[in-house]
């Protein structure tokens, strides 16, 4: 691995293979298990023309993530992977016992990555590792017929998903709880059809009246938000203070281009740490913010912004 000391941009792939440690995999499954692997994800990345020696891989036992450089399109890691690994996989376990069968999980995110001499490390694979192990894409993998399971962040979603060929529409939004880690995942079930998102009164996130998704758009949010530290601070005053009844309301009022929508992101952002669940509504119209589009839960935050 190169690069060390500075931080670099890289897409990260992580990889989980479902029961691998059930108890009916001896030790030759799971060798099994761990070839076939290998071969799927070196075929699945050749079929979609992502260089598969050129990438940093490290092993997981269980799986894999691999670091691809900023120079290998992403839309590369959602139009075309997921069904060349579908297939690779298919093939394998065409040829194996149950026992040596595999069904994974796929991560996906992207962000600045640090090496040193023992590896790589970054707040942007942590979060992956928080995606790849949310008990939302575990259940839908578990509910589904197929091999693949995907989850992206939202970022990954937002920059890549949504302007890519991809079906974006087949993707769902769901909140994923790991550790220290609250966030919003995508997620899309590559070999199933009829799945239409995860079970009302799971970990799914709400839409809007009319199908839109209302996850809140991070991916958007610049790195450091300048010139607006006393209003951030107080609104997360505000969110720190026990609520009254009816909750509260904050207003962002002021004309286009002054950069609401960055003050309404980072206080989402900040709400979502404390374990809110937030919603985010743009209200272009009075019609767009009506109540049948924002039907917000008990205790969650709705971030809505329009122009003065």
């Amino acid at each position: 691995m190169a690069h060390r000391g500075l931080a670099v941009h890289r897409t990260i792939v992580a990889l989980d293979v479902e029961g691998f440690g059930a108890r009916d995999r001896t030790n030759r499954n799971q060798v099994a298990v761990r070839d076939g692997l290998y071969t799927a994800v070196r075929a699945a990345f050749g079929e979609a023309g992502i260089p598969w020696a050129d990438h940093d891989h490290e092993d997981r036992g269980d799986g894999m993530f691999i670091l691809a450089g900023a120079e290998v399109p992403k839309s590369l890691f959602v139009e075309l992977l997921p069904s060349a690994l579908v297939s690779a996989l298919r093939e394998h376990n065409r040829g194996h016992p149950d026992s040596e069968r595999i069904r994974l999980r796929l991560a996906l995110h992207a962000g600045e990555v640090n090496y040193d001499e023992h590896g790589a490390t970054a707040a942007a694979i942590n979060l992956t590792f928080r995606l790849l192990e949310s008990d939302a894409v575990k259940q839908a993998l578990a509910r589904s017929p197929g091999p693949l399971a995907v989850i992206t962040s939202s970022w990954f979603f937002e920059e890549v998903v949504r302007h890519s060929t991809a079906d974006a529409a087949a993707y769902h939004p769901v909140q994923v709880t790991v550790k220290e880690t609250t966030a919003t995942g995508w997620i899309w079930l590559a070999d199933d059809r009829d799945w239409r998102g995860p079970p009302s009164g799971g970990d799914s996130l709400p839409s809007g009246g009319d199908g839109l998704p209302v996850t809140v758009p991070l991916g958007r949010l610049p790195a450091e938000v300048r010139g607006r530290d006393d209003l951030l601070a107080e609104l997360r005053r505000g969110m720190a203070r026990k609520p009254r009844r009816g909750g509260g309301t904050w207003v962002l009022a002021g004309m286009g281009g002054l950069g609401k929508s960055t003050v309404a992101l980072a206080a989402a952002e900040a709400a979502q740490a404390r374990g809110w669940r937030v919603w985010w509504v743009t209200a272009a119209d009075a019609a767009s913010a009506s109540p049948s589009r924002a039907r917000a839960p008990p205790r969650c935050s709705v971030m809505t912004t329009r122009p003065a």
